[in-house]
């Protein structure tokens, strides 16, 4: 360590020239020496902070610019200081932050022994140093880049001089700076450079809490501690078993789903005051966010995030995200969050070639290069990558109090040739296509997660068969609590858009999810991903004239509530929306002026509180005991029929025609005599349909069919999914 490096701005060890110095030999004697690097400074001078008294004036360096220095006599006991500086632009008093040599190495001590520690002692955490019994507030930033020949912070404190704060290093490849008096909300960044002492763009903080937006992209300092939350209530209720719980989530993309006059969207705190209410009355039981964590394209919606310890700041900041959240869980919503460890963007100041090599990514492009996002693709077989995303998820559970998270793409991490050609891809060990290191970092994080925040959940959208994802560690599984059912969303929705008279042709479309049934803990999503990229909204996926349309879209969502599983719809399904979604606008909310979508609204609305009040609907979503077919044979004539059971064997009937052609007569066998009421009808006057008489007085008699001793006579109306139950059914 020389001296020269502090204007080249290369300086690695600090502390080891600034500060005090003990033992330090000087040209004008031997004693303590102080020593400052202040390169804007004409004058400096040193003073005790707790007499006050003058310690001395600092001398200017004879061969260094922005060098100081002063002798004390060594007896003389170390006092804590602050200096009093002038420069061209007038006078100014700092607290020098190289003489808190102790407070900055403590910070990385014992940062890899648990995932959490990165986000307890990286970033920049709002500390306090004890000084002569009194305490002063400081902000101690920390960074991992190992790789790196120097590293400086640079902000509003210093002007954003990558000269004035060079950090210092640690042994483990941490650099580390306390810095008294930075509070709450000031901007920084870090000026890094390479192994070649070449400068790289200026760098956001992996770790930060809080970040800018363009043109910026600065992180700042954010207090953790400041909110005050509110839903005790919530955290502290009994243990509930998601597995036999209703769980319909309504999945928003916070930026589009409603917009104000001048097309800007809802802050978080416009968002909790009309949100909340609308889930409440649709009786939605979660709330699914796309991506928050902070990302600096808008039309990535969040899936190509850099700031996975920050909620994005476009609709405000990190406390008001919190109230968010809080507000959710008074009124009974759980928050569900999407979370993208798969892959990042290259933005210069984000992650890629953090320290000029590839820290957070493969170096190999056949391994650390998506060709579907034209992203990075983290390396998860090195230990701080791994501990930097499994921090991530704890992070969110633990300081934003979310309920779960939503594992995105999963199968691409999985599998080493997901979306490659031949030779573009590197085998495993085995010479195999399964991605040992994401495996085990599954396995890690849901353990994890799981262990920490029992009441927590997590889902895994993962799209291929791959063998027990949502099954536990200990059995061999990933140890997600939930998978996505892509299989069903795809089959059925094929199945829906075809035109009725050829429906019978593909019949098993809608009869396959219950092969494979019970191998996961399935949700069925209709997410965002299917009312986009030209793929159009739901209810225009639906075939005929628009009465037809309006039908098959209420038969379809019926169907889906009455199947096996959780529920996911996105936003604007409710409405019945004729466009596709898009993210610079809000849904067209103005439809509900029309009969049609109104209807479409009103069934959304009954089904979800129904879902949630029966628990035939539910409660064995994962037991082959809730569910039995009546008839799944019936592709001549398009129709399903099948019970649905809770564990006191109270059953509902299900009956769907997928033809415009009502049955007449239609024979549906049951399993105990007495009266059948209908409880849920999509062709009601009320969801817009055409009011097809059913028949009121609905008795059971023999013979039966279906395999059962009894049987109900109905009419069945065109394009239609009926609910039924026995009328001194308790449920």
């Amino acid at each position: 360590m020389t001296l020269a490096q502090f204007n080249q701005a290369s300086c690695a060890h600090p502390f080891s020239l600034l500060g005090w110095q003990a033992n330090s030999y000087h040209a004008k004697g031997t004693g303590m020496l102080l020593r400052c690097y202040l390169p804007h400074a004409l004058t400096v001078e040193a003073f005790d902070i707790k007499s006050g008294k003058s310690l001395g004036k600092l001398e200017p360096h004879s061969d260094y610019s922005g060098i100081f220095e002063l002798i004390v006599a060594r007896k003389r006991k170390v006092a804590a200081y602050y200096l009093d500086v002038t420069d061209a632009h007038g006078a100014y008093r700092c607290i020098d932050p190289y003489q808190f040599r102790e407070q900055a190495y403590y910070a990385v001590h014992h940062v890899h022994t648990q995932p959490e520690n990165l986000y307890r002692q990286l970033g920049a955490q709002l500390i306090s140093i004890q000084l002569d019994g009194s305490r002063l507030a400081a902000t101690r930033f920390a960074v991992y880049a190992p790789s790196a020949s120097s590293v400086a912070l640079v902000g509003d404190m210093n002007g954003w001089d990558g000269r004035c704060h060079p950090m210092q290093r640690s042994d483990c490849g941490h650099w580390v700076l306390v810095m008294p008096e930075v509070a709450s909300g000031v901007r920084y960044k870090y000026e890094i450079k390479d192994k070649h002492g070449q400068v790289l763009p200026h760098k956001a903080d992996p770790m930060a809490f809080y970040a800018e937006q363009y043109p910026s992209h600065a992180s700042l300092v954010y207090d953790q501690n400041r909110y005050q939350w509110q839903d005790t209530a919530w955290r502290e209720r009994s243990a509930i078993n998601p597995y036999q719980s209703a769980m319909s989530i309504y999945e928003l993309h916070i930026g589009s789903w409603r917009r104000k006059e001048d097309n800007q969207p809802l802050s978080y705190p416009e968002l909790a005051e009309q949100l909340i209410p609308y889930l409440q009355d649709m009786g939605y039981t979660h709330l699914e966010l796309l991506p928050v964590m902070e990302h600096p394209f808008d039309g990535s919606w969040g899936y190509q995030p850099l700031g996975l310890f920050a909620p994005t700041s476009r609709f405000g900041d990190p406390d008001q995200f919190k109230a968010f959240v809080d507000a959710c869980h008074q009124a009974g919503i759980a928050v569900i969050l999407d979370w993208v460890p798969a892959h990042f963007p290259e933005d210069s100041h984000g992650l890629a070639l953090f320290d000029g090599s590839p820290l957070y990514e493969y170096a190999d492009p056949r391994r650390g290069w998506h060709p579907d996002w034209n992203s990075c693709i983290y390396d998860y077989g090195k230990d701080y990558v791994r501990q930097f995303l499994v921090a991530s998820a704890l992070y969110w559970l633990e300081h934003f109090h979310i309920d779960g998270i939503r594992v995105d793409a999963v199968a691409s991490m999985l599998y080493w040739d997901y979306s490659r050609d031949e030779g573009d891809w590197v085998p495993n060990i085995d010479g195999g296509n399964h991605n040992y290191e994401a495996i085990s970092l599954f396995k890690w994080l849901n353990s994890e997660v799981y262990n920490k925040f029992p009441q927590a959940m997590t889902i895994a959208e993962e799209s291929t068969s791959f063998p027990q994802v949502s099954r536990p560690v200990d059995n061999g599984g990933l140890g997600f609590g939930f998978k996505w059912n892509m299989g069903w969303m795809n089959d059925s929705l094929r199945y829906i858009s075809k035109d009725p008279s050829y429906r019978k042709y593909h019949h098993s479309d809608l009869t396959f999810s219950m092969v494979y049934a019970y191998n996961e803990n399935f949700i069925l999503p209709l997410s965002h991903d299917e009312v986009v990229h030209g793929k159009g909204s739901l209810i225009n996926k639906m075939p005929g004239d628009e009465w037809q349309q309006a039908a098959n879209l209420r038969t379809y969502i019926a169907f889906m509530f009455a199947h096996p599983g959780k529920k996911l719809n996105f936003m604007g399904n409710e409405l019945g929306q004729s466009r596709e979604w898009s993210h610079t606008r809000s849904l067209d909310w103005h439809l509900l002026a029309y009969p049609k979508h109104q209807g479409i609204q009103q069934l959304y609305r009954d089904l979800n509180h129904i879902y949630q009040g029966i628990a035939a609907l539910h409660q064995l979503d994962y037991q082959q005991q809730g569910f039995s077919w009546l008839d799944h044979n019936d592709s001549e004539h398009s129709t399903l029929s099948f019970i649905r059971r809770d564990s006191n064997g109270d059953a509902i009937y299900i009956l769907a025609n997928f033809t415009p052609v009502p049955r007449d007569n239609f024979r549906l066998g049951v399993e105990h005599p007495g009266d059948y009421e209908v409880i849920v009808n999509t062709d009601s006057e009320y969801y817009w349909g055409g009011n097809y008489t059913v028949g009121s007085y609905l008795p059971a008699a023999a013979p039966g069919c279906h395999g059962k001793a009894q049987a109900i006579c109905l009419n069945v109306p065109p394009l239609a999914c009926l609910y039924l139950r026995k009328k001194d059914n308790k449920a």
